[in-house]
């Protein structure tokens, strides 16, 4: 649904409550694989603020991309010392040298994913990457092999709390966002990468902070997986999320609530 006919989108919302709906969250990991690793995920958060405190200024009302690394971090009820350790990290230069790499291959059932890692080590993490991959009915591939079919965008992503569809539509509309998908757990709110920060600044005005405020990849097509497919793709995604180096999974595969419920 873009938002050049938002307002009548809005109307449609009305008459139909399931338009616009999205299993938006299995498009990248499940959320509750997240929340059984939370030691791990403060590992990835920090590294996240370390390096975009280290590329930018260390305030984060002066740095778009600290600030949402310090959002995503709160969202994740990551404590405040934590996070200003990471960004002590930075100013006092002891820490690491990470670069940001990204890795594209397939899944099971052909589904297309994009990996990308921060990384002090190219050398292990490709290994570990690759070996996830070949463990788990998938194969790497080069870059570029899969990113043609996804479009590099800006994602906001707010809970569900905030407020119903056409709250968050109309706040989207005056924001200046592109479209948005929403779910019974959360609003996903896409913008252009040039607009990201600005509309995110927008929305704050209205719905508060937002959980992530992110660059991310768009599936042109998604492909919807049956149990068995779903099984394995979801064994990779986790083998890989539980690399300490990957950072986020993208992928063009949709998980149907029927499937999810069998897979428990």
């Amino acid at each position: 649904m873009l938002l050049t006919g938002m307002a009548q989108a809005a109307g449609r919302q009305r008459a139909d409550p399931m338009a616009g709906h999205s299993k938006f969250k299995n498009i990248m990991h499940r959320k509750g694989a997240q929340d059984k690793k939370r030691s791990a995920q403060f590992s990835k958060l920090s590294r996240e603020i370390t390096v975009a405190a280290k590329m930018g200024m260390p305030d984060p009302d002066m740095n778009p991309r600290l600030r949402a690394a310090v959002n995503a971090a709160k969202a994740q009820s990551m404590p405040k010392d934590n996070i200003q350790r990471a960004i002590d990290k930075a100013t006092k230069g002891d820490s690491e040298n990470y670069e940001e790499v990204r890795y594209e291959g397939y899944g099971p059932g052909g589904v297309a994913l994009i990996v990308e890692a921060l990384t002090d080590n190219r050398n292990r993490t490709a290994t570990n990457v690759r070996t996830a991959f070949s463990k788990n009915g998938g194969n790497l591939g080069t870059s570029g092999a899969v990113s043609h079919g996804f479009d590099r965008l800006g994602l906001i992503e707010y809970p569900a709390s905030v407020g119903d569809e056409e709250k968050v539509l109309e706040a989207a509309i005056e924001a200046g966002a592109d479209d948005v998908e929403s779910d019974a757990d959360s609003h996903a709110i896409w913008t252009s990468v040039e607009s990201l920060h600005e509309v995110a600044a927008e929305l704050e005005k209205g719905l508060g902070e937002a959980e992530g405020v992110k660059l991310a990849w768009r599936p042109n097509l998604k492909v919807d997986v049956d149990e068995g497919t779903a099984s394995t793709l979801l064994k990779l995604v986790d083998a890989l999320d539980d690399d300490d180096d990957v950072q986020t999974v993208w992928g063009n595969y949709e998980i149907s609530d029927e499937v999810m419920e069998k897979l428990g």
